[in-house]
């Protein structure tokens, strides 16, 4: 069974060939709603978003989204100028709101059809969101940009156990002396060694929200790990620890994979080579490297090879 709450579009809902065994009408602070229906149980919720009081500050409806569970939420939009603009879309996809439409036929579709992160990331541009917007006065400096716009920094692993959670630890460790800077895990949860409180895991689903967690950041660095959808990030670079070993079990998994890595930032990680190997590797894999990193001892405050890779970044 169903359950509704509107306001301006009571008609078109009430409209709706569907079972509904609870509805509330009029204009609601987020704490009533979450108050009413956080114990109750219902199938899908339609909720008309002019029956939230301020609903165009999104603060709002992240106090909705961390207290009810909006893979259940149908959201039926207004046509006010705030609410149809890319920025306000794109800011309730960060925020784990997937399911919203305009119309019934919409409501129809996603009843059956409910909606996932892959099926509106073509509406998804973080790099849009202007943070003012939901946190009053607040601006970013930016990195890499004038305009104070958080880049998100993706790492991804190659080869087995290339590196790339103990080299987001480390560039953090020594980012964070100048800049705002955050750190994600995707679906794995070897953060958790470092015993830093700042340093988040979480899973596929989860990763929209928690980068609108870290819109205050200059800076996000993301261990993608098998998250493979990398058009939220800014810049993405492919870490490949350089032994035989490791790149022939490479090749094993994906004889493409060279292919594909052609005009990716590759960088060679726990790397051992001297400059003459690495442009041996360039000819043999036909990849132009970013960077070559040696084996670093992560305990130290000011590690040089990851100093000299920061400024390389740009960052």
């Amino acid at each position: 069974m169903n359950v509704m709450v509107y306001n301006k579009y009571k008609e078109l809902l009430m409209g709706l060939n569907i079972e509904v065994m609870k509805s509330m009408e009029g204009v609601f602070n987020v704490d009533e709603i979450i108050d009413t229906f956080t114990n109750f149980y219902y199938d899908k919720m339609i909720l008309d978003i002019t029956a939230i009081r301020d609903y165009q500050n999104t603060d709002n409806l992240q106090k909705l989204a961390m207290n009810i569970n909006m893979e259940n939420v149908i959201l039926l939009l207004d046509d006010s100028p705030e609410s149809d603009s890319k920025t306000y879309l794109s800011k309730l996809i960060s925020l784990g709101i997937y399911n919203f439409t305009r119309n019934a036929e919409g409501i129809n579709y996603l009843l059956v059809h409910p909606h996932t992160y892959r099926d509106v990331v073509n509406i998804h541009n973080l790099q849009d969101i202007d943070t003012s917007a939901t946190n009053g006065d607040a601006s970013l400096e930016g990195v890499g940009s004038s305009n104070g716009k958080m880049k998100i920094i993706g790492f991804k692993n190659m080869t087995q156990h290339a590196g790339s959670t103990t080299l987001i630890y480390m560039i953090r460790k020594m980012l964070s002396q100048v800049r705002n800077v955050g750190a994600i895990e995707v679906n794995k949860v070897d953060f958790l060694y470092f015993n830093d409180k700042d340093l988040v895991s979480t899973i596929s689903t989860d990763l929209p929200k928690e980068l609108m967690k870290k819109q205050m950041c200059d800076v996000v660095l993301v261990d993608l790990n098998d998250y493979d959808d990398v058009s939220i990030c800014s810049q993405v670079y492919y870490l490949i620890e350089p032994s035989t070993i490791m790149i022939n079990k490479m090749l094993r998994k994906n004889r493409a994979v060279l292919e594909t890595l052609k005009n990716e930032k590759v960088v060679l990680n726990k790397c051992v080579l001297n400059s003459e190997d690495v442009a041996t590797f360039e000819y043999e894999t036909k990849l132009k490297v970013f960077a070559a990193i040696p084996p670093c001892d992560d305990r130290q405050e000011n590690i040089e090879p990851v100093k000299n890779f920061i400024s390389k970044m740009g960052i």
